[in-house]
């Protein structure tokens, strides 16, 4: 995923603060002073000429060539993005994730009460990475318990949210702040406006929305759109083998339509799909702690037993494709060209490497390949345009 900072002047950079609009109007604008177009959010597929070119322009903006990026050394596509992790770790996987073509980190304000921002941030300063070079989202739990005062709103105590992810980060903005989960008791309007204020104050680029149904997205949209408001990029939704429905049905209506991009999570659908649980819940696995009952019992249900003996399947192919199935599961999930990003969650080197070795896999996902998954899986859902068809 390619996101391109704005180029109104009125947005602050590293470099320079200030410059605010008139609030309500929209700074994300497509069109430049200069007369150039540059849209909000790009989803690009790898190794395009159309892809090139759009680098080029983002790394001119920032004074840079494109034999400076990540891309001319590593030929990442910058489609993965890595959550953040416990402190021991954290440092050596970002470093290895940075150094190997990725540039979005994920967190949220309620990642192990905010302690992984701080990491985050702390990381960051550390290892001197220009900031024109990352791409940071950070999430806000709307709907949850007040923070400040019983008479504050919803609008007033996530504004204070972000204000302190950026404190603990030590950032002046985000690149995206998502709207992790709709309120029901908070008006659209209130939330659509809030967001298009941190924009405008320089707090964040854009914003999204998490675990919202298509429904609410589009009526996100349609507010923002009567009130001359920001409306949302894209969407944080799950997506894996055995999770298809959102993001290859629902999603694509409204990228079509409304242009909101699809970033990913849980690939490999809680390491269900890293084939580890084929025998069995082994001791030091996730699934066998208590607070993961859950996911325990979904792999012990009927439902989850023939997942397995279809993963076992999906391994045959996996190996005549030379890679892991882990790897085919995260290159399966790349090949979705309405898919902007996939969240890498990992907790060592090990892992991490072996997840970013997809890649390598992604141009072997011919669509022969990709019909073969979906007799073994037997789940792929039909959209409008397949019953037309």
């Amino acid at each position: 995923m390619y996101l391109y900072k704005g180029t109104c002047p009125d947005i602050p950079t590293p470099k320079q603060k200030g410059g605010q609009k008139e609030r309500g109007q929209n700074r994300c604008s497509k069109e430049n002073a200069g007369g150039k177009l540059y849209p909000p959010l790009v989803c690009l597929r790898s190794n395009s000429q159309v892809e090139l070119k759009h680098l080029e322009e983002f790394l001119n903006v920032h004074t840079l060539s494109l034999q400076d990026s990540v891309r001319a050394r590593t030929g990442m596509a910058y489609r993965y993005t890595l959550g953040t992790v416990q402190r021991d770790v954290a440092e050596q996987l970002m470093t290895i994730a940075y150094e190997s073509g990725v540039n979005l980190f994920d967190t949220a304000e309620v990642y192990a009460a905010g302690k992984a921002e701080v990491i985050l941030g702390n990381i960051i300063k550390k290892k001197g990475w220009r900031r024109s070079s990352l791409v940071i989202t950070t999430k806000l739990y709307w709907g949850g318990k007040q923070t400040n005062t019983q008479t504050d709103s919803q609008y007033t105590s996530h504004l204070s949210g972000l204000k302190g992810s950026l404190q603990r980060m030590q950032l002046e903005y985000v690149d995206v702040v998502f709207a992790n989960r709709p309120d029901s008791n908070t008006p659209m309007e209130e939330i659509v406006r809030a967001m298009t204020y941190v924009i405008n104050q320089g707090m964040s680029m854009y914003w999204g929305t998490s675990r919202w149904t298509a429904m609410e997205i589009m009526e996100a949209y349609s507010v923002a759109r009567q009130f001359n408001l920001i409306p949302p990029v894209c969407e944080q939704a799950e997506y894996h083998l055995f999770q298809r429905e959102k993001v290859e049905v629902q999603l694509p209506e409204l990228y079509h339509k409304i242009g909101v991009g699809a970033m990913t999570w849980s690939p490999l659908a809680c390491g269900i799909i890293t084939g580890k649980y084929e025998n069995g819940i082994p001791e030091s696995s996730r699934a066998a702690m208590k607070s993961y009952q859950w996911l325990k019992d979904k792999i012990v249900s009927e439902d989850g037993r023939k997942q397995q003996a279809k993963l076992k399947e999906l391994s045959h192919i996996a190996e005549k494709l030379g890679c892991t199935l882990p790897q085919l599961a995260v290159a399966w999930c790349l090949r979705n060209e309405g898919v902007s990003s996939v969240l890498l969650g990992t907790s060592n080197a090990e892992q991490l490497t072996e997840n970013l070795g997809a890649i390598q896999v992604l141009p072997k996902m011919t669509s022969h390949v990709v019909s073969d998954i979906d007799h073994i899986l037997g789940n792929r859902p039909y959209s409008k345009k397949d019953y037309r068809s």
